[in-house]
């Protein structure tokens, strides 16, 4: 008989053949990173099998070589044990896609064998469904159910858990259905392994699905199904694939079952780990530590005035509800701290209840919320005021400190730092992209090793020797902690390490320090994450610095907001009576608004008594009321502008132009150029996600820019559109020369990414591409060149007809130009004569996509702000000497738009750089512009985009520029 063992990265598989090669015994189980206990107690039961004696094992899996190694088992691949088995039991498969609990895999099993691995991320595997289903209070069984009955399907994140949880939380908060957020969790998965394994190679023909989530989530495969438009085998015995592939190749060692089974049990990895120095060199220490801390606390009082007048704050964060409420001194009279299991209003409805029934006489005089359901709590109940997470921290920590010049706060999957100057918030920092420095982090650890997250922090306080696991992801960490495992390492300095992480998760990669000094003298650190000890000090070690934690450090928002209200209140509040409550009911409905281009998916809620509130919308048009402001916003006039260069038929062939990357500026040129030649000109618009995923199976890199990525779907769309016969995209090395910088490149993926999409679109070969290296720079010798192109591809135009649509082109874009700097000018000068703050808006032409952009000149529009373009005001600015080489053309423009915003000291100018993930340079570019802005004193925040991105991070920094602003108007005038 044959045995194969699978150590997968969560679950064990154990399979024996008999001697037809037939299945006699199978079982599969988590083994929750204690290995050796679990494989020796399935050896055990093997041995009670009838006819084993002396069988022969293998051991396979992702977790399996270091036990094959230590205990001399022989080894088998898991890529090799699945073709053994695919071809024994399924030999049509031509492909395999196997789902597990860390690991995804595509094996191309026809023609040359190739194999798909994720590598650094664990986005789309069982661990990631585990982690949805956690944030859903479901199990992934009753996920799979509820996703069969969605009725439409969200855009949410799949590369990272950590994106998806952001995405998925602020739909809850939102009030969308489980089933809805459900199934898109089941396309995010099907996505990422589609767009992050296949890179470029088509899946099509026999494909066979393996693995624990695509066996035991039929809708999981329906998805796949669909997107892939085929029909998937999941096979009998698709979870034990790999072992029966281990015990069916050659080479497994005959064992003694009875031997191996106690060497296995007594088996422990060798050797040593990287550890760090430990959080408190004695108890004495320790207590001194605790003896500080304990000292910053607010009074308590749990008697009403004798006005009864007292004022309440509600945040409703990412992971928890935290209320507060105060009377006219601040004290805390009562106050909850809960998880938010997806849906704060039920919560907030039972908080509210119960401070009634303890206070039945109370008068609140003032409601104010806070967080990522702030919109949604004030409508459900009719409080006063709605203020933004920073205003709220900062009001709650000049409590403590009046002086406080720097705050940290670290809440479940935010990290939010500010400093203050002249007592005004200054300078924002929130985590945008990854939250492996946030409490959900630690929670997620403590409670895969089966604690709470109390009594995970407390046994880091004990840790001798923590392990160094540095500032990594979620993805790494979870790898660097199997790892010190199985290096000795206990669990007391594994919690120690990981706190220490957090902090220098916090410090290096979401606030990016040089030094301590820079942080400030006046430290106040806040949000649930640091009434962990473990933190607090790791965090204090790290700065060489004491720092200030409140005693109600989890409820700071809350109690901000609360006193914000306090210091608004006009005598009474309109929250809901306790009658009301009674009453109080809450519906959501989820449906598309039709009233613009943006389709926005909206999410409906209302309660009783006719409150209503309308999240999703990316344009105010679904919520507005009678007649709105107007606004001024320079990215809605352009593509006014662009849209009115439309299809026009002509009498030669027609060229399709895929609209994005450089093509979004360069448009009214190629369109002039080739209708004044006689041809016929169309183009795709504006992207959508329907495109993005219909061009996904052709993406090459998962890394590339999102704007790269969207010209996938774009080229696939010209070659369904039946009336395109040429599709026109062409390499430029050089953009025009507008004499802002030392040279005027496009940048390398803009300049070269007809080459990439040449490479990876078969279809191409069907079609006449025009993707030639082209130069509009050189004036004097394009049309020459361009007649060389057009004839190479069979469209045969005199020259002089060349030259003369070249002219028509050149003075059409110049004229596009000018529009562009004109409006600029004008909404300057509309901004200054109603005393309007401007933002300048600065990217790149294809920022200016919907898809790309997020409708976030929208919500800058929505926060009462004229908003103009790096290249409208650019021109203002004469060319002048930056500290780096100044050679691509759109980060001139950038530097021209920021000196020109620097230069003008009392105006209210500002700047907001959006920066696409994917684009190497843009770190330079980000530190250049805040060094010409901060130079001349005014405000700049970057914001980083990508196909999903955390649109509660960016409304909150949005929000939060605009209450700096107003802070800076009311401080100095």
């Amino acid at each position: 008989m044959k045995i194969g063992l699978d150590v997968g990265s969560t679950t064990l598989k154990a399979v024996v053949l008999d001697h037809t090669d037939a299945v006699i015994y199978q079982k599969y189980e988590r083994h929750y990173s204690k290995i050796s206990e679990k494989a020796a107690a399935l050896l055990q039961e093997i041995a009670a099998l009838p006819g084993i004696e002396t069988p022969t094992l293998s051991i396979s899996g992702s977790a399996g070589m270091g036990l094959a190694e230590g205990i001399g088992l022989p080894f088998v691949q898991e890529v090799y044990a699945t073709r053994i088995s695919a071809k024994k039991l399924c030999p049509e498969t031509e492909t395999v896609i196997e789902l597990g609990g860390e690991d995804a895999k595509i094996l191309f099993l026809k023609g040359a064998m190739e194999v798909r691995m994720n590598g650094s991320c664990a986005g789309g595997t069982g661990a990631f469904i585990d982690q949805m289903a956690t944030l859903l209070n479901v199990t992934p069984a009753e996920m799979n159910t509820l996703a069969g009955e969605s009725t439409k399907t969200y855009s949410i994140a799949s590369r990272c858990g950590v994106f998806a949880k952001s995405d998925i939380q602020a739909l809850l908060n939102q009030g969308a259905r489980k089933e809805d957020i459900a199934a898109a969790i089941f396309s995010a998965v099907v996505n990422q392994t589609i767009a992050g394994l296949a890179q470029g190679r088509p899946i099509e023909g026999n494909v066979l699905y393996l693995g624990g989530p695509l066996t035991f989530l039929p809708q999981l495969r329906s998805v796949f199904d669909h997107t892939l438009g085929l029909q998937g085998l999941c096979p009998e015995n698709s979870l034990y694939f790999v072992a029966i592939g281990a015990a069916l190749s050659p080479g497994g060692a005959p064992v003694d079952l009875s031997a191996l089974t106690e060497k296995i049990r007594t088996y422990s990895a060798k050797g040593g780990y990287k550890s760090c120095a430990p959080l408190f060199s004695s108890e004495a220490e320790y207590h001194a530590f605790e003896a500080r801390h304990s000292g910053c606390t607010l009074r308590a009082s749990s008697t009403l005035p004798e006005d009864k007048t007292c004022y309440l704050g509600i945040d409703a964060g990412s992971t928890t509800l935290k209320a507060a409420v105060i009377n006219r001194d601040g004290d805390i009279l009562f106050s909850r701290y809960l998880p938010n299991n997806g849906n704060p209003v039920p919560l907030v409805r039972q908080f509210l209840i119960d401070l009634y029934e303890a206070y039945p006489e109370i008068q609140i005089a003032g409601a104010a919320s806070t967080g990522y359901g702030e919109e949604l709590i004030k409508n459900a109940f009719q409080l006063d005021f709605g203020v933004v997470e920073t205003i709220a921290h900062f009001t709650a920590a000049k409590k403590f400190d009046p002086q406080v010049d720097f705050i940290i706060d670290i809440g479940g999957q935010d990290i939010k730092c500010f400093k203050i100057k002249n007592g005004a918030i200054d300078n924002v920092f929130l985590n945008e992209a990854c939250s492996s420095g946030c409490g959900s982090f630690l929670q997620t650890f403590a409670g895969a090793m089966g604690y709470s997250i109390a009594e995970f922090a407390k046994l880091g306080l004990q840790g001798d020797r923590p392990v160094d696991l540095g500032s990594r992801c979620t993805v790494f960490m979870n790898s660097s902690v199997k790892q010190a495992q199985k290096d000795g390492a206990s669990i007391e300095n594994i919690s120690a390490g990981l706190s220490i992480s957090v902090v220098k998760n916090a410090l290096y990669k979401v606030i990016r320090v040089a030094h301590a000094d820079s942080l400030g003298s006046h430290i106040v650190v806040q949000g649930g994450t640091f009434l962990n000890d473990a933190v607090l000090r790791a965090f204090e070690q790290e700065i060489g610095k004491q720092v200030i934690r409140p005693a109600v450090a989890g409820l700071m928002g809350a109690y901000g907001a609360a006193l914000y209200a306090k210091s608004r209140s006009a005598g009474k509040s309109t929250v809901l009576s306790r009658d009301a409550l009674e009453n109080f009911t809450h519906k959501s409905v989820n449906t598309t608004c039709n009233g613009c281009s943006n389709h926005c998916k909206l999410t409906i809620n209302t309660f009783a008594g006719g409150g209503r509130y309308i999240a999703g919308n990316r344009c105010e048009k679904p919520v507005a009321k009678g007649a709105s402001r107007e606004a001024f916003n320079l990215y809605a006039y352009k593509r006014e502008l662009l849209s009115q260069y439309s299809t026009v038929k002509g009498e030669g062939p027609t060229i399709g132009l895929p609209m994005g990357l450089n093509l979004y500026e360069l448009y009214p040129f190629w369109h002039t150029f080739f209708r004044t030649l006689g041809f016929g000109v169309t183009t795709t618009g504006d992207s959508t996600r329907t495109l993005y995923f219909e061009g996904q199976h052709t993406i090459p890199s998962d890394t590339v820019c999102y704007p790269a990525k969207l010209l996938h779907g774009h080229v696939e769309a010209l070659l369904r559109n039946p009336e395109v016969d040429v599709i026109f995209y062409p390499c430029m090395s050089y953009n025009f020369n507008e004499k802002h910088g030392d040279n005027h490149y496009n940048c390398p993926v803009v300049a070269y990414y007809p080459e990439v999409i040449h490479a990876n679109i078969p279809q191409l070969e069907k079609k006449t591409f025009i993707s030639d290296y082209v130069g509009p720079h050189r004036r004097h010798d394009f049309p020459r060149k361009m007649h060389a192109i057009l004839k190479r591809h069979g469209l045969e135009v005199p020259l002089p007809e060349v030259t003369a649509a070249a002219d028509a082109a050149y003075q059409e874009y110049s004229a596009y130009m000018e529009k562009i700097r004109k409006k600029g000018e004008d909404f300057l000068a509309i901004a200054k004569e109603q005393d309007l703050p401007v933002i300048i808006l600065a990217g790149r032409p294809y920022h200016l996509d919907p898809e790309v952009n997020h409708g976030i000149d929208k919500l800058i529009c929505d926060c009462g702000a004229v908003l103009v373009t790096e290249d409208s005001v650019s021109h203002l600015t004469p060319k002048f000497r930056t500290h780096v080489l100044n050679q691509w053309t759109y980060h001139a423009r950038l530097y021209s738009a920021a000196k020109y915003a620097a230069d003008r000291p009392q105006e209210n100018i500002n700047l907001v750089q959006l920066v696409s993930f994917g684009c190497g340079v843009d770190a330079i570019t980000g530190d250049e512009v805040r060094s010409i802005i901060e130079a001349g004193g005014k405000i700049y925040t970057q914001i980083k985009i990508d196909e999903i991105t955390n649109l509660g991070a960016v409304k909150i920094r949005l929000r939060s520029l605009f209450a700096a602003l107003e802070q800076a108007k009311e401080a100095h005038g």
